[in-house]
């Protein structure tokens, strides 16, 4: 194989590349790194805007495989068309569990604890006192129960949390207990104390937790973002937070970045992380580690992991 992949890491920093290809470097800059036609591989850039990653599909005529860095491929949605039929769109499933799971614990606590309102005070110099609630002893539900949902989960169990309710767009039965469908929502969301949301960004979950969603959750309960900012109805989520009914801990916002003068960032009872669940310490071990095994595969003809789709297939 003589073609070209290309790489949104750079080549000489990834141990057990598989040899054949020309490695090319391209994290989203103006200039493509070679012809976009001889590129059989291409790696997505990663935390870019959407556009960025999209820019190259028109003219890779010859790609076999797109694999991106991201849980999701929302952002390349718009540019699928543009790709023949036959081509593999590949997530990188994990490579995000780790951190983002981290992120939703910690979003969780922080928020429950009162760690905000603790900041704010050290400022002013001022002993805040007080009973926050705890995690232990609450009811979780996860909508969006895959690998990040799993993860999530691994770590609330040892937080002494009463009952994880699982949530996936179709029902099975995992080793930890059922997985309801989306259906089963409007019956689970007045039970949980914290629901955490780590659903794909699809036509089925863009506004999920609208009004009506928002409307059952239970007087108190939290509500965690950390999948994409449109699964949330912005609007709907102001209305409730603003009169103090429930509390919000976003990863991701509609829009995203957040304006500065955006209603969101004062509203009552809602903490607010820069969409920063994906890149941490552990994104890059565990991004090389899949693209040298994906590389590998595709060297060597074996399937690859992660198909999320395949293009020209189903209507794709």
């Amino acid at each position: 194989m003589t073609a070209d992949v290309w790489l949104a890491i750079p080549p000489d920093t990834i141990e057990g590349l598989p040899e054949g290809p020309n490695y090319r470097f391209w994290d989203g800059a103006e200039d493509f790194p070679a012809d976009p036609a001889d590129c059989v591989f291409y790696v997505v850039p990663y935390m870019k805007p959407g556009d960025v990653g999209v820019r190259p599909l028109p003219a890779l005529s010859g790609v076999q495989v797109v694999q991106t860095l991201t849980a999701g491929i929302d952002s390349l949605e718009p540019g699928l068309k543009h790709l023949r039929p036959g081509v593999q769109v590949c997530n990188a499933r994990g490579v995000h569990e780790t951190s983002t799971a981290e992120l939703a614990l910690t979003l969780i606590l922080a928020s429950l604890r009162g760690v905000p309102d603790f900041v704010r005070a050290q400022g002013r110099g001022e002993w805040l006192g007080g009973v926050r609630p705890a995690l232990a002893d609450k009811n979780v539900l996860i909508v969006g129960y895959g690998a990040i949902g799993s993860a999530i989960e691994d770590r609330l169990v040892p937080f002494e949390v009463a009952r994880v309710a699982r949530v996936a767009r179709s029902e099975r039965t995992t080793a930890r207990g059922p997985v309801h469908p989306l259906t089963d929502l409007p019956a689970l969301l007045p039970q949980a104390d914290v629901v955490v949301l780590v659903t794909p960004l699809t036509e089925a979950t863009r506004g999920l937790a609208g009004a009506d969603f928002l409307a059952r959750m239970k007087d108190g309960a939290l509500l965690v973002n950390v999948s994409r900012g449109p699964v949330v109805d912005t609007k709907a989520l102001l209305t409730e937070v603003e009169t103090g009914r429930i509390t919000a801990a976003l990863d991701v916002t509609d829009p995203e970045p957040l304006p500065r003068e955006h209603p969101l960032w004062r509203a009552p009872g809602v903490l607010i992380s820069p969409h920063v669940g994906g890149p941490t310490s552990a994104f890059l071990p565990r991004a090389k580690r899949l693209l040298v095994d994906q590389l590998t595969r595709f060297v060597n003809r074996e399937p690859l992991r992660n198909v999320i789709l395949t293009t020209g297939a189903n209507g794709a």
